[in-house]
């Protein structure tokens, strides 16, 4: 098996495009608007982070999952008993949580290697739908319905509290997703991650050049778990409360249809779907509490059937064709020299 090193981190993947940039720096300027709602963009970040997980698996591997949100719940039960039992330093916390969850990924890719299409799809879920039942019964565990309560999470460094006004939690997961962030882009443009676009196309080609196959699904499962763990993690010290809805199938359907909306296979995808389906959400359950989810669905529809590869990837395609489209203007407008004639 084919081990992702240290070096593979940062030997690719380090150039940055001035719209990566402009990206990420909207993110800060955002931080000093006044009346910003931090909390919803908290909430954005937290949601991308955790498409992005699902991303690694579905957009780079093509290994469709329908039980993410387990590992999303491992990361954040992980951090809630932490911070309920003593443990309530944040960062150190959030690796803990990603590393609980990224074991749990790691056996789960190892028994879901050697499946494919609605076998495959059906172990996802079955997981998921394990270990929802799992903390909807240990109530002496859990709290069952109730949630886990009681969770204290110390100040970021022993500096910076978090408080009701929501600046540190932004900064905080603001940062956190920055950096993991950088970690997957760095891997998804390495060897490692060229072999997974090669294995996602063609599987049996790949085979018969040498490569890993099952070996590399197993690591992209256990990495894409830990991501998501750390994702919710961020959510459990961020909101100090942590209950069953994080492992639901709703939940699992959700950053599914969030990463849709958005694009797979183009690493910010999932933040530009978060965005958009939490927006969404927020203004049409205020308008409609009983009936939003009809027009998310419409909205899914329409994504589907006239931006077939989600929102980034069609916007992409229309950059392309614009740039295209001026070169070629550009050439028509180049002055023709008269060609030479012969005896002169």
């Amino acid at each position: 098996m084919r081990e992702p090193n240290a070096l593979t981190f940062f030997r690719a993947g380090s150039r940055w495009g001035r719209w990566e940039t402009a990206f990420w720096l909207c993110w800060l300027v955002v931080f000093f608007l006044p009346g910003a709602n931090l909390a919803l963009l908290t909430q954005v970040l937290v949601w991308g982070l955790f498409a992005l997980s699902l991303d690694l698996v579905l957009g780079y591997r093509g290994i469709p999952s329908l039980g993410h949100a387990a590992f999303f719940g491992i990361g954040a039960y992980t951090a809630g008993y932490l911070g309920k039992y003593g443990w309530t330093e944040p960062i150190t916390g959030l690796l803990i949580a990603g590393f609980v969850a990224g074991i749990v990924g790691l056996l789960a890719g190892r028994i879901v290697r050697g499946l494919h299409g609605v076998g495959l799809l059906m172990v996802t879920l079955g997981l998921n739908l394990l270990l929802y039942d799992f903390v909807h019964r240990a109530t002496e565990w859990t709290g069952g319905d109730d949630g886990l309560q009681g969770i204290t999470i110390a100040p970021v460094l022993g500096l910076f509290r978090f408080d009701m006004s929501g600046n540190t939690a932004y900064l905080y997961v603001l940062i956190t997703a920055f950096v993991v962030f950088l970690a997957v882009r760095a891997l998804v443009n390495s060897a490692w991650g060229l072999a997974l676009l090669g294995e996602r196309d063609n599987a049996r080609r790949m085979t018969m050049l040498g490569a890993p196959v099952a070996g590399d699904l197993t690591w992209a499962f256990g990495i894409s778990a830990a991501v998501a763990g750390i994702a919710g993690a961020l959510l459990t010290q961020t909101t100090q409360f942590v209950s069953p809805e994080v492992m639901s199938f709703q939940r699992s359907a959700d950053v599914l249809t969030v990463l849709v909306i958005g694009g797979t296979a183009m690493l910010y995808g999932g933040f530009i779907g978060a965005l958009v389906f939490l927006v969404l959400r927020d203004a049409l359950s205020a308008l409609n509490p009983i009936y939003w989810y009809f027009w998310i669905g419409l909205l899914l529809v329409l994504i589907v059937a006239f931006f077939r590869s989600g929102i980034l990837p069609s916007l992409q395609k229309v950059r392309r064709r614009w740039s295209e489209h001026r070169k070629e203007r550009a050439i028509k407008r180049l002055p023709i020299a008269p060609l030479p004639q012969e005896g002169r």
